[in-house]
């Protein structure tokens, strides 16, 4: 422990008092957030989330993001990975090359186009497509997940029916040689969606960074080398 014994005996008062006033649920969180490397580099580095970490893990391995690269980002609040993806497309105010979307709204971000806007509305596709200035998108971020309820069976479903729309929105936006990046909780990716992916890109597999906490039940789904559609094959 560092510092004067004083002031560190009244930090760890102050923790168990507060403790003492929230739920044990909610203790754990602050006790694993307190002791999360990743939470202290997010404060350190800048970023949004620690999250952040998550994309550049996987980019690290994968090199999904190039400059130049266009990049849509589905569900981004609170701007990790659009600020990720801007730093290294080489993204600018004068010209962007992210659009980011989430109905939680997202603080502006240099060289990202912020849509505040639910991805599931009628209206959001085309909006995220106009925002591109007609032109294609090389990458496809999801990381949205819908609330969860508590029973397994549902949450799986509900995250499952955001990757089968996102993945279906990739396939009307990417360009021939793109990728689609999407959470999901494992437990198995529905044989149809994994076939679909396995048909129209050239890779496809289940990724857990290291980022991504080992007792949560999150994974991600990536799909790289886009075949085209049917017009571009």
């Amino acid at each position: 422990m560092t510092g004067k014994r004083g002031s560190g005996h009244r930090g760890l008062k102050e923790r168990v008092k507060t403790a003492r006033r929230r739920k044990p649920s909610s203790v754990r969180w602050l006790q694993r957030q307190l002791n999360d490397p990743y939470v202290a580099r997010t404060k350190a580095e800048g970023w949004r989330s620690r999250a952040a970490f998550k994309l550049l893990e996987m980019n690290d391995k994968h090199k999904l993001l190039k400059p130049g690269s266009r990049v849509i980002d589905l569900g981004a609040a609170p701007g990790g990975w659009s600020q990720v993806a801007a730093k290294l497309t080489g993204s600018t105010e004068v010209d962007p090359l992210i659009v980011a979307i989430d109905y939680l709204g997202v603080d502006p971000i240099p060289g990202v186009v912020i849509l505040k806007k639910d991805f599931l509305d009628d209206d959001a596709p085309q909006a995220l497509i106009d925002c591109l200035g007609g032109h294609k998108a090389d990458l496809v971020l999801s990381d949205m997940a819908a609330p969860t309820t508590g029973h397994k069976a549902t949450d799986h479903l509900r995250i499952m029916g955001l990757c089968e729309t996102a993945a279906e929105f990739a396939r009307n936006v990417l360009a021939p040689g793109g990728h689609f990046l999407a959470k999901v909780f494992r437990g198995g990716t529905e044989n149809d969606l994994l076939n679909g992916l396995k048909r129209d890109f050239e890779r496809v597999y289940h990724v857990k960074p290291p980022a991504s906490r080992s007792d949560s039940a999150e994974m991600y789904l990536l799909a790289m080398g886009y075949r085209g559609s049917g017009d571009n094959r």
